[in-house]
């Protein structure tokens, strides 16, 4: 199966080369782009692509497996099959999303896409090299058990993905407020990426922002963010990029006093600590009140 995101890549370059030239020569802003730091985000957008060669067949094989054991065989020529599986992909979405906010061990990779301390159609292609292989299609299981064909499960989680493309830009304010209630828009996603304390852990959605609505993780944009993570990481190495919050839960697991503190550094949230030295996000916001 042919992954259609290879289709989406001259457009996102395409894309990237007219905001950067927006932002140069139309808005003479010299402080939406870094070139080193867009130069690591293509680089690891390359070895996700070049990663997923093998992790997505692994993924795939998953769902395929899944779906022998399928609970009904949908009929996808209907017209209520697409739209089924589109919400069923974009709540599988908010809820893995989330989720890799919250478990120490899925924010090891996530985070790479958090890293980079610019907000821009380069940092949308900062992509994790780890994300299937550690495990993120448990998520999407479901989908395949109650049958949902896992190819078109993997249409949908492309879809997805190209939508968020266009979101990670400064060029695009708000949107209609109809638009805004309804879609995960670039000002739902700036609060996403930032790293004020107001801001950390919102706005979880791919396409839909309703579900961050429905389940308490809604935060309007209030002024521009500070972009990045709460340590930011003070490389441009793509090995350090890729895998530091791997190492730190290693070198957290070796100083571990027993076993439930090793168990809390990789499932616990990011930021737990046994003796209380780190914070997490939810005890940083308590601090603030």
């Amino acid at each position: 199966m042919k992954d259609i995101i290879y289709y989406a890549i001259p457009v996102f370059a395409l894309s990237l080369v007219v905001e950067i030239l927006y932002f140069r020569y139309l808005k003479k802003h010299e402080h939406h782009y870094n070139t080193r730091d867009t130069v690591s985000s293509l680089s690891m957008g390359i070895g996700n692509v070049i990663t997923g060669l093998v992790s997505k067949a692994v993924v795939f094989g998953a769902l395929v497996l899944v779906y022998q054991v399928r609970l009904f065989d949908m009929n996808p020529g209907a017209w209520w099959y697409w739209v089924a599986i589109f919400f069923a992909d974009d709540f599988s979405y908010y809820w893995f999303h989330r989720t890799s906010h919250m478990v120490r061990y899925f924010w090891a990779s996530h985070v790479v896409h958090h890293s980079s301390q610019y907000y821009n159609l380069g940092t949308a292609l900062r992509q994790t090299w780890t994300g299937n292989i550690s495990g993120a299609f448990v998520f999407y299981l479901w989908m395949p058990f109650i049958g949902f064909d896992p190819v078109d499960v993997f249409i949908m989680q492309t879809a997805s993905l190209i939508y968020q493309f266009w979101i990670h830009t400064e060029a695009v304010g708000k949107l209609p407020a109809f638009l805004e209630f309804i879609f995960n828009t670039p000002s739902h996603h700036r609060v996403h990426h930032g790293s004020d304390i107001k801001y950390l852990d919102r706005n979880h959605a791919g396409i839909l922002i309703i579900w961050d609505r429905m389940f308490g993780t809604f935060k309007e944009e209030e002024g521009r963010p500070h972009y990045g993570i709460t340590q930011n990481l003070e490389s441009h190495n793509l090995l350090q990029i890729a895998f530091h919050e791997w190492r730190a839960i290693l070198r957290d697991i070796s100083k571990a006093p027993d076993l439930k503190s090793a168990i809390g550094y990789v499932f616990g949230p990011p930021g737990w600590s046994h003796d209380h030295s780190r914070q997490t996000s939810k005890q940083l916001k308590k601090s603030q009140h």
